[in-house]
């Protein structure tokens, strides 16, 4: 508590960048979107997936296994929500032991100096703060466009990537499950790992309405849904009955109940996002933004996390380091995992030109899906490269089992600017998928087959 203010910062947003802002000097429980309703309780649910195919593979290795295996979906809600409430309250406990004064109320500006909080029953509180720093991340959209799309559907915490995830974890645990696709899947992500990443979903039974578009959602008197839907390539209507129907087209900025537009704080009329600096700074120099909320920023966890921690380094004069968001990894957790680090190949060859980029690629075979003859048709890596001098790595693309797992380590090589060469100069851990990034020596150029033979 400071000077003439009741604090010297206050943190709207109790998001994974706020908690991080906050302890370093929602609408949803403590924690926001990636604990309670996106990256933690998705990967979980991947991992039940995950563990449906290993069982299968299971009597390949030789083991016995008696009976019908099925999947109870009661039992798995259960233990994942119960795991996130642990961490609801973890949170909760991190911020006493911080010091930091926890009011779960609806804040509003009044001021560049003054916040309006409100509580559920109503009750308001009055706060002023040195500085304010909005994180408050994004909600989940409907197609308002669409009659019965809100009374009659769910969502998910954002768009492509993670309907792709949903698609291929429900699909794994036996649900059959359709993705209705407007125009391109992964949009954002390099489009030849987005094609093998839908192409696999296909193969591992996931359904597919692309180029469509849907007109509305009708709830029939058995309950189910009957959604229909037009083809933008033919013109044709189409419909059908579903039991469950998952929105994932993005989220809106939580802007607008901020009464930014009163203090003159510029926003993005596209995006509805905040216009930021470097520093996360917006147009009022004392209010800060950053995550999901800022214009521009990428909308993962990791990179809240460490801009939230670092910002609030530079506002206590520890230190006047910013937030590096460039060459910041990512994973998509389909059933065949997609992690990548850098440019995709269209991104560096509009800033490169085809002819200054060069682009090693292999199919490659992982090692444990070969007892359990599993089909490798799309395990697949690309290594993006300068093409002249000693190549610098300007993007790195990965398709198989534990991506993310493979790409943090290789995240940190294009941090300090890895070369082609380095990488040929790395000795691979032997047998893994990884060590394929290593051996890479087929050029998309050369026009020879990449896949990879022998061991």
């Amino acid at each position: 508590v400071a000077g003439k203010h009741d604090y010297d910062l206050v943190v709207i947003g109790g998001g994974s960048g706020g908690l991080a802002c906050s302890k370093e000097g929602t609408k949803w429980g403590l924690g926001g979107t990636c604990v309670n309703v996106g990256c933690i309780p998705k990967k979980l649910m991947h991992q039940a997936a995950l563990l449906g195919t290993a069982v299968k593979d299971a009597q390949r290795y030789g083991w016995q296994i008696s009976g019908t295996v099925s999947h109870d979906w009661a039992t798995m809600a259960e233990a994942v929500q119960n795991y996130v409430k642990s961490l609801n309250w973890g949170h909760r406990v991190q911020l006493q032991d911080k010091k930091v004064t926890y009011l779960n109320l609806k804040g509003t500006l009044v001021d560049k100096h003054t916040i309006r909080g409100l509580s559920k029953a109503g009750k308001e509180t009055i706060l002023t703060a040195k500085n304010i720093v909005l994180a408050t991340g994004g909600r989940p959209k409907y197609p308002s466009n669409v009659p019965g799309a809100m009374e009659h559907g769910i969502t998910t915490c954002s768009h492509s990537d993670v309907a792709l995830e949903c698609a291929g974890f429900l699909t794994g645990i036996g649900l059959d499950t359709t993705v209705m696709v407007r125009t391109i899947a992964l949009r954002g992500f390099d489009q030849q790992m987005a094609g093998l990443v839908t192409d696999h979903l296909e193969s591992y039974g996931t359904r597919f309405e692309w180029k469509s578009v849907p007109t509305r959602v009708e709830k029939l008197s058995s309950g189910a849904l009957k959604v229909t839907w037009t083809n933008t390539q033919t013109g044709c209507e189409h419909s059908d009955t579903f039991d469950s129907l998952l929105w994932a087209v993005g989220r809106a900025p939580e802007t607008k109940a901020l009464g930014l537009d009163k203090l003159g704080v510029q926003i993005s009329k596209e995006t509805g996002k905040i216009i930021v600096g470097p520093d996360e700074s917006s147009s009022l120099p004392n209010i800060y933004a950053f995550g999901d909320i800022g214009e521009g920023r990428p909308e993962l966890t990791p990179t809240a996390i460490k801009a939230g921690r670092l910002l609030a380094h530079r506002l206590a004069g520890r230190s006047s380091e910013l937030m590096n968001y460039d060459n910041v990894a990512t994973t998509v957790f389909t059933p065949l995992e997609y992690g990548c680090v850098g440019l995709s190949e269209e991104e560096a060859e509009k800033r490169h030109g085809k002819d200054g980029i060069e682009v090693y690629h292999a199919f490659y075979k992982p090692l444990e899906f070969t007892v359990a003859q599993r089909d490798s048709s799309q395990c697949y890596i690309k290594v993006i490269c300068e093409r002249a001098g000693h190549q610098k790595i300007l993007g790195l693309h990965f398709l198989g089992p534990n991506a993310g797992e493979v790409l943090q380590g290789f995240s940190l090589a294009l941090q300090c600017g890895a070369t082609y060469r380095q990488l040929m100069q790395t000795v691979g851990i032997h047998p893994t998928s990884a060590e394929e990034l290593v051996k890479i020596n087929i050029t998309k150029r050369s026009g020879l087959d990449p896949t990879v033979t022998g061991c």
